[in-house]
C-alpha cells in the first residue's frame, strides 16, 4: 500500500540529505525519465516538471516522521533541507522494494544547481520532439533563465551519460 513512499524514503536514504524543494522535483522527475520506478505524475509548470504527488507524498512522510524538513532563511527566501529519520530508516525494513542503485545519479545531481537540473528535466519533459525542437522549446519557455548554448551542450552530455532515450 506504501510501495510509492518507499521508494521515495529509499532514494532519501540514499541522498543522506538534499537541499531544496525545486532540487528535489527535478532529481526525481530526472530518475523517472531513467526508468527508475518512480509513480509520480508531472506537469510543466513554472519551473519546469512538476509534481503535485510528489509534494504530497513528501508532505505525508514528514508528518508520519519518516522524513525531516527544515526550513531555513536565506538571502531573503526560504530553503528546505531534507533528510531521512531514524523512524524513515525502520520503516524501510518493513518493505522490499526492488530500486536500481541510484546513489551515482544522486550524487551527480546533488553537485548540479537547481537551475541546470530544471534546463535537464525541462529538455526530458519535450524528450518526444527532434533535439533542435527541444532546444528551441527551451529557449522559448525557459526565456528568462537565459540558458546558454554550452550549458545545453553540458545538459546534452549528462542526458547521454545517464542513457536516456530522446
Amino acid at each position: 500500500m506504501l510501495q510509492d513512499h518507499a521508494k521515495l524514503v529509499s532514494f532519501f536514504s540514499e541522498c543522506h540529505e538534499l537541499i531544496g524543494r525545486k532540487k528535489l522535483q527535478k532529481m526525481i522527475y530526472i530518475l523517472k525519465k531513467c526508468d527508475y520506478p518512480f509513480s509520480e505524475r508531472y506537469q510543466f509548470h513554472f519551473y519546469g516538471p512538476y509534481s503535485e504527488e510528489l509534494t504530497l507524498r513528501v508532505q505525508e512522510l514528514i508528518n508520519l516522521g519518516f522524513l525531516e524538513e527544515e526550513k531555513e532563511k536565506k538571502k531573503g527566501f526560504y530553503q528546505y533541507r531534507y533528510s531521512i529519520t531514524e523512524e524513515g530508516q525502520k520503516f524501510l525494513t518493513h518493505y522490499n522494494i526492488n530500486m536500481p542503485d541510484m546513489d551515482q545519479w544522486i550524487e551527480k545531481m546533488k553537485g548540479m544547481s537547481s537551475r541546470f537540473l530544471e534546463l535537464i528535466a525541462t529538455m526530458l519533459y519535450f524528450d518526444n520532439r527532434p533535439k533542435e525542437e527541444i532546444e528551441d522549446k527551451v529557449f522559448t519557455v525557459k526565456k528568462k533563465q537565459n540558458y546558454t548554448r554550452e550549458e545545453l551542450e553540458r545538459a546534452w552530455e549528462f542526458i547521454a551519460e545517464m542513457n536516456v532515450k530522446h
